[in-house]
């Protein structure tokens, strides 16, 4: 695991997925992300696809995708529903049927502070989307991102892991539903699954990385009311956004596009991201990560127990 600490990447906030891409060719490459026809995701899939790779788009909505992703060269859609674990293995059955390898996994796709919802057997569905899905997922993939050596997976996460660890006695929030702790846990279980996969992964020569993007408005905030975002300090009354810290959906989807294809992170892996830079640990700033979120014991412990509920695991 690579050390969680700055490493002068010549990057930062403002930093656009089409800066840090500047000399990359991703000729040849084969890149999927989840999520990747909007917001944040669907400017991922458009730097990408520009640099030169061709990215495979799984979304819940395939004629939305397509429509957002009219004329934007080297991009194909397909159906997945993170939230359908049988959506997600006939996803992974027809991209294995291909053939083909994976060079980047850019695991993007998230709802965020939803009401109370029950997916699959019952499971909260934040927790359920944002990372039981997309650890089945990964898994159900492995044939492909292992195959060649030298894959990257990303795991999109949040500033707002700080706001729950992993709440190891009630996962499905059994106990009374808060839509921010949920989402916060989430957040959080998509960095441990960083730190778990780049343990388990990096002999293959697959690494992992998460990262927190940056505050963004984009349709993730869809289950928001506008008083709680004005509330926040987010936006005014009439909706025009406040917050200096805010960044484009051009500057938002930079550290994920840095995280997979960034030289500088050759060799390395297993690290929270944040601003094109891996971030530092902190208890209390409102910036970097907090120790719980790459905790190596909560990562194996969460590796086992969504192998657990989700029946998956390549390396079982």
């Amino acid at each position: 695991m690579t050390a969680q600490h700055k490493i002068g990447s010549g990057f930062g906030h403002d930093s656009t997925a089409h800066d840090v891409l500047a000399g990359i060719d991703l000729a040849g490459k084969l890149a999927v992300v989840t999520g990747g026809y909007s917001g944040l995701g669907l400017e991922t899939t458009k730097a990408l696809a520009k640099a030169g790779a061709h990215v495979v788009v799984p979304a819940r909505r395939p004629d939305v995708a397509r429509e957002a992703l009219a004329g934007v060269d080297n991009v194909e859609v397909d159906e997945l529903d993170l939230g359908d674990l049988d959506s997600v293995r006939a996803f992974a059955d027809r991209f294995l049927a291909s053939g083909r390898s994976i060079d980047i996994m850019i695991d993007n796709a998230a709802i965020m502070a939803s009401p109370e919802t029950r997916v699959g057997p019952g499971w909260e569905a934040q927790f359920a989307t944002n990372h039981l899905g997309h650890f089945a997922l990964v898994n159900r993939l492995w044939p492909a991102i292992a195959a060649d050596g030298g894959a990257r997976v990303v795991s999109v996460s949040s500033s707002a892991h700080r706001r729950s660890d992993i709440r190891w006695d009630d996962l499905e929030f059994r106990q009374g539903y808060d839509k921010w702790a949920a989402y916060g846990q989430a957040k959080t279980a998509n960095v441990l699954f960083a730190v778990q996969l780049d343990a388990l992964g990096k002999d293959s020569g697959v690494r992992a990385f998460a990262l927190h993007p940056g505050g963004i408005l984009t349709p993730l905030q869809r289950h928001l009311p506008r008083e709680e975002m004005v509330a926040f300090g987010w936006i005014d009354e009439d909706g025009n956004l406040l917050s200096p810290h805010f960044k484009s959906p051009e500057q938002g989807a930079a550290t994920q596009v840095w995280a997979a294809t960034s030289p500088r992170l050759d060799g390395e892996g297993g690290v929270f991201c944040e601003d094109c830079e891996i971030a530092e640990v902190s208890d209390d700033s409102p910036y970097g990560v907090r120790p719980y979120a790459i905790d190596p014991a909560s990562a194996a412990r969460l590796w086992t127990v969504s192998a657990e509920l989700t029946g998956v695991n390549a390396f079982g």
